[in-house]
């Protein structure tokens, strides 16, 4: 089972990630997280990125997607594809070959928790805290999310305090939950 948290960046999601990949270890599954591959770029991230960064990042989230899932059961992911490819699109236009493959890989995902903006985001010295920036990827997301027609969840705003026990509800009450976890 494969489960990623996504939206723009500064939102919450790697909180999100540990948290829900603790909650489920104290159930006794057997879970890994696939962190943020952006932050491991040897190329430039956030408004100074290319096309050659944005490949690199995309290729790699799948990488680590596919390396998580040979050896796990459940695997949280911190982003999906989708992410990824919307800041290739903010930074470098639609890329139709690329867009094909995530939408194919979207369907890789069991569940998708998109996480609304909800204020400021701390600076943490590598994500770009520009609000027009963050709102622009988060819009995006959104409409890529609809075009492809990808299945998610939107967390509630303003009820942060809930989203980890929407996120392992809704794990542990997919189909064949019990089959593929326990």
């Amino acid at each position: 089972m494969k489960i990623a948290f996504i939206g723009t960046h500064g939102v919450g999601k790697t909180t999100l990630c540990y948290d829900l990949a603790g909650a489920l270890k104290r159930q006794g599954l057997h879970v890994d997280v696939v962190k943020e591959v952006a932050r491991q770029s040897p190329l430039p991230i956030n408004r100074q990125t290319s096309m050659d960064a944005q490949t690199w990042i995309l290729m790699t989230q799948v990488a680590e997607e596919i390396r998580s899932g040979a050896y796990h059961p459940l695997v949280v992911c911190d982003r999906s594809a989708l992410d990824n490819y919307a800041y290739m699109v903010l930074a470098c236009g639609r890329q139709k070959p690329f867009e094909r493959f995530v939408a194919h890989w979207m369907k890789t995902y069991d569940l998708l928790f998109k996480v609304p903006m909800s204020g400021a985001p701390p600076a943490d010295g590598v994500r770009d805290t520009d609000e027009f920036f963050m709102a622009a990827i988060d819009q995006l997301v959104g409409q890529l999310l609809a075009e492809m027609k990808v299945p998610h969840q939107v967390l509630p705003a303003g009820e942060r305090d809930r989203w980890i026990e929407i996120a392992r509800a809704a794990v542990l009450a997919a189909p064949d939950a019990g089959r593929r976890l326990f």
